[in-house]
């Protein structure tokens, strides 16, 4: 695959990080997730059911930017990306979206473990999200399987 830097995208709760991973590890890439490069404040308002502004976003994405295009290799970089304009600043050869519904976005955020952005965030991802026109489209209702093996098809094309 001659485009080295992947973005998947979509709200929290969509299965980035999951579908990253293994999508990395099936193809050798390395895999970076956004989350990890959030503020410890940014990280500690979300977790009180806060939600970050443009101006947060904006200072995450311009740490996200240079990790995932700092390297020679391709990567695979799990982030929401919600707005157009957050994913034309992380510049990604090839953009996935996860498609999820808002039911099954709660479902998952309620039963989150290990990860600081719980149920409340979802009302506030969904009112930002602009789903993009441009992307691979997957399912956040198919098997992580069913999804690399969609991913890997429509790179392949």
């Amino acid at each position: 695959v001659a485009m080295k830097k992947l973005v998947i995208m979509g709200v929290s709760g969509a299965g980035k990080s999951t579908l990253g991973a293994a999508l990395a590890a099936r193809l050798g890439w390395r895999f970076l997730d956004a989350d990890d490069y959030h503020s410890d404040e940014a990280k500690a308002r979300i977790a009180a059911g806060g939600v970050l502004n443009e101006a947060d976003r904006d200072l995450w994405l311009a740490r996200v930017h240079p990790v995932f295009h700092g390297s020679d290799g391709p990567a695979i970089l799990a982030c929401s990306a919600l707005k157009a304009r957050h994913r034309e600043t992380l510049l990604p050869h090839i953009l996935v979206y996860i498609h999820i519904d808002r039911a099954l976005a709660d479902t998952r955020l309620a039963n989150r473990r290990d990860h600081f952005a719980g149920p409340a965030i979802a009302q506030s991802q969904f009112a930002v999200l602009e789903p993009p026109t441009d992307a691979i489209i997957v399912r956040a209702d198919w098997s992580t399987q069913q999804q690399v093996d969609a991913v890997l098809a429509a790179l392949s094309n």
